[in-house]
């Protein structure tokens, strides 16, 4: 039988953010052998766990990631906006979709904090709470070069202060004026705080 109809639809769909206000539209605009790739979606696991399993195919991956997006929810308990089913894969430090990242947080103030305060604080301060589930679009070169001025250095690190840059006063084994970025995304939180960073902080 001929086609009829649009193949892949994504009425209601943001194809920058690959966010969509309805279940059904986002696993079809997903579907697209245009947006998503079976070569990658095969290496994405379905959870968190390291024992979670990894997609078998492109309709498991849209029909899942569709379903479940914890990146448009706002403090736990309530969606971010009406495009709430998502299907993008996660962008990593090196290679950030800025555009993507600027959609994804429509609505969230981005604020640089002072020197030894957490994003609590930070948040705090301006009558405002820290979206957790936001730290990890921060956590990118690309994205804090675009709030602080990194002095030309973005280095891997370790501690629940990141994504952060370092003070220009701090001991030079620290390195003053670098930003810092974690490689482990569990280590992300909003009551971190180190005496020599200073952080950057989704607000809302």
């Amino acid at each position: 039988c001929p086609w009829k109809g649009e193949r892949f639809p994504c009425h209601g769909c943001n194809l920058l953010s690959q966010c969509c206000s309805s279940y059904e539209f986002c696993v079809s605009c997903c579907l697209s052998p245009t947006r998503t790739v079976l070569e990658k979606v095969v290496k994405v696991r379905v959870a968190k766990p390291a024992t979670a399993g990894t997609y078998k195919t492109v309709f498991d991956f849209c029909a899942g990631r569709c379903r479940h997006n914890s990146e448009s929810v706002i403090h736990e308990n309530a969606y971010h906006s009406k495009f709430h089913h998502c299907f993008s894969l996660t962008s990593n430090a090196s290679g950030a979709n800025l555009t993507q990242v600027e959609t994804r947080l429509l609505g969230i103030d981005v604020i640089v904090g002072r020197q030894g305060d957490s994003c609590d604080a930070v948040c705090k301060s301006r009558g405002k709470l820290c979206v957790m589930n936001k730290l990890s679009l921060l956590n990118q070169c690309d994205v804090m070069q675009r709030y602080m001025s990194c002095n030309g250095s973005c280095l891997a690190s370790a501690g629940a202060d990141q994504p952060a840059e370092v003070v220009d006063d701090a001991p030079r084994d620290l390195y003053p004026g670098a930003c810092l970025y974690t490689r482990t995304q569990s280590m992300l939180s909003c009551d971190g705080s180190h005496q020599y960073t200073r952080r950057l902080c989704p607000c809302a």
